[in-house]
């Protein structure tokens, strides 16, 4: 293994680390204040096409570095959208049990 291979798990550690806190903090607040769905959604379309770009398809580094981030990046999106329908039922419970009260 050379000095660029070695290299190469840099990113392959700390983009997957990076999201899964991200994920970690949606799963433990199940709250998407704050959170950007748009721009994780770019992030894991950039890591996908990295991917594809760079043509090292078995390389853990690649497959870590983008791949994995990049589910972990959907996942995130995904919890986005699911929470902030969750936040906006409650608001409407909320309204509604007001204006009948």
């Amino acid at each position: 293994m050379n000095i660029i291979e070695l290299v190469g798990y840099i990113p392959a550690i700390i983009f997957p680390a990076a999201t899964f806190v991200q994920l970690l903090y949606l799963l433990k607040t199940k709250s998407a204040q704050g959170v950007s769905s748009s721009t994780w959604f770019a992030f894991a379309i950039g890591n996908l096409s990295l991917y594809a770009y760079t043509e090292k398809y078995d390389a853990l580094q690649s497959i870590f570095g983008q791949l994995v981030t990049s589910v972990f990046q959907f996942y995130i999106v995904f919890l986005v959208y699911k929470y902030r329908r969750q936040e906006k039922r409650q608001a409407q419970t909320i309204t509604a049990d007001t204006v009948t009260s």
